[in-house]
């Protein structure tokens, strides 16, 4: 598949972004116990700087803070007072960068993944995970668009993406938050997380290291509309590093993305989770707001 390279595009400036998330469940009844845990707090790394985080609760509790096997940030808090309702804010200021790393090198095989100057540790994201599952159709699917091995990591990268941005279906009412990888390329539809999961999928079928990210999108709106957290995906590469891709919009991520989390799929990822125990269901509203800071 053709696609314009790399350069064609201006580059984003960096930004001054304000967020707020806000997550309330409901309970068909009193709640006796609750555990959750929130990965909202966006990470600071060479492309972004968190200056700011705030979380809110109500009910009001202690929340303990811990990093988890991929080092992202868990502000964990248990409920043990009966509760019908919980709200979870998140408010945060964030300063985005663009990426002055320059082209990701071309060339790079998967040989290069075992080079003596590769130290990072990307073995769990070449396996199978709760989300992320390997057979055939998935290996068939990858082959029939790179061929039968892998000649460049980043380049046939872009090519499997820009083929989930293609064949996909944008549909938010056709999947649910458990899809995985398998039902979601046999349906070809589903929201942010299944696209970045099938890419995912399509890259390790065939020895590419890919890692699942959660975070948000600034579209430009400036009015009062809710807006929702997002997920992309990104590719190590030898010598240069996590290089990411966004197959729902079929482009780079740039100083429009905030990055919150990575893991294995979603699971690991996730902005809020929890259990409870208590008699009836959980019913779960989210608004998210993306800002200038300025």
């Amino acid at each position: 598949m053709d696609f314009p390279p790399p350069s064609a595009a201006a580059p984003v400036p960096g930004m001054r972004l304000r967020v707020r998330h806000l997550t309330r469940f409901h309970y068909d009844g009193p709640v006796l116990d609750s555990f959750n845990d929130a990965r909202l707090c966006p990470v600071s790394d060479p492309l972004q700087r968190c200056s700011t985080f705030d979380l809110r609760l109500d009910p009001q509790v202690p929340v303990h803070t811990h990093h988890d096997f991929y080092l992202n940030r868990v502000d964990h808090f248990e409920l043990h007072q009966p509760h019908e309702t919980l709200e979870i804010e998140s408010n945060s200021i964030v300063e985005t960068r663009p990426d002055t790393r320059g082209l990701p090198p071309s060339g790079l095989t998967l040989d290069s993944l075992h080079g003596p100057g590769v130290n990072e540790n990307y073995f769990d994201f070449l396996a199978e995970s709760k989300f992320i599952s390997q057979n055939v159709t998935i290996w068939r699917e990858a082959v029939d668009v790179i061929g039968q091995s892998v000649s460049d990591l980043w380049a046939d990268s872009l090519r499997l993406g820009q083929h989930v941005h293609s064949m996909f279906a944008y549909d938010p009412d056709w999947t649910h938050v458990h899809t995985n990888a398998a039902e979601a390329i046999k349906d070809r539809r589903g929201v942010c997380q299944d696209y970045a999961h099938v890419m995912i999928a399509l890259c390790r079928s065939q020895g590419i290291p890919a890692r699942y990210v959660s975070g948000y999108f600034y579209n430009g709106k400036t009015g009062t509309e809710n807006e929702a957290s997002h997920a992309w995906m990104e590719v190590f590469l030898p010598g240069y590093g996590w290089k990411a891709w966004d197959p729902t919009h079929g482009r780079e991520a740039d100083a429009r993305y905030i990055k919150l989390a990575i893991g294995r799929d979603y699971d690991d990822a996730k902005p809020v989770s929890g259990r409870f125990r208590g008699k009836g269901k959980q019913h779960m509203d989210v608004h998210v707001q993306i800002r200038l800071a300025d």
